[in-house]
């Protein structure tokens, strides 16, 4: 009779320990026994962070056969050391240590607001500043065609305008579609405000509350959320949330983008 040792388990039954595969940032697994499925964005001590595709975060212990790879088992462990990163801009740009301010372009950047504004500078202000942008706020785009006139843009000035609410049969849609220069680029993004391209998940809500027509937005979007009614002390709060553009609408990340790449091109110097 063949012996086993102690174990009287036949080798053929027990099963294999699973791969090990380390816990890169942005490694996309599935939780073992869940639904869950996420991208890797810590590993700290004996657990890892996961981000699901809508901005949600788990926490998850590294347990042995606990995650699924491509369908298959594997154990996640620890990343080993490795050479830093470079270090990035809230924008997610490599970020150029001891760069100095360029001397700022004849290009502007308009945006409709201060929340707008200070919402630019969170996260491209690293950028902004290297490729010599100044970004401007206009108190509301009422008068945006005779503001652009008064810009004169031309092709070593271009203006890039930033709007809100910039959707079919809007007021925003009809002020954009009476400039016609070649040297103006104005995109929008289709939230009432600007605090709507702050992703919920950024402020731990499930959304955002909707608000009835007629009641101002930002007062009734305290109210639905048991906030104080300062919009101003709501705004800082909100702000205070965002670190990168992670934390921002894919939306408006495109059209500020396009904006920057717009008046940094060719001709916009």
């Amino acid at each position: 009779m063949r012996q086993y040792g102690p174990d009287l388990t036949p080798p053929w039954k027990k099963s294999r320990p699973a791969p090990e595969v380390p816990a890169d940032p942005d490694l996309v697994v599935e939780v073992a026994g869940t639904d869950f499925c996420g991208a890797v964005v810590a590993c700290e001590g004996g657990t890892v962070t996961l981000e699901d595709r809508f901005g949600k975060r788990r926490v998850f212990p590294l347990e042995p056969r606990g995650f699924l790879l491509e369908g298959a088992v594997v154990t996640l462990v620890r990343p080993s050391r490795a050479p830093a990163a470079p270090a990035r801009t809230a924008s997610g740009s490599l970020a150029v240590p001891g760069a100095r301010a360029r001397v700022a372009r004849a290009c502007r950047i308009y945006v409709e607001g201060r929340h707008d504004a200070e919402l630019v500078e969170r996260v491209w202000g690293d950028d902004l500043r290297i490729e010599g942008v100044v970004v401007e706020y206009l108190s509301g785009v009422d008068d945006l065609p005779a503001i652009v006139a008064e810009f004169a843009p031309g092709p070593d000035a271009r203006l890039g305008v930033l709007v809100d609410h910039l959707v079919e049969g809007s007021k925003e849609s009809r002020l954009a579609a009476r400039i016609s220069s070649p040297d103006v680029l104005v995109v929008g993004h289709p939230y009432v405000d600007v605090w709507q391209a702050v992703k919920p998940s950024a402020l731990g809500i499930p959304a955002w509350p909707v608000v009835p027509r007629g009641q101002d937005w930002k007062t009734g979007v305290c109210r639905a959320l048991g906030w104080s009614e300062n919009t101003g002390a709501a705004w800082t709060r909100i702000l205070s949330r965002v670190t990168s553009y992670r934390d921002l609408e894919p939306s408006l990340l495109g059209r500020v983008e396009e904006l920057i790449d717009f008046v940094t091109g060719d001709g916009g110097a």
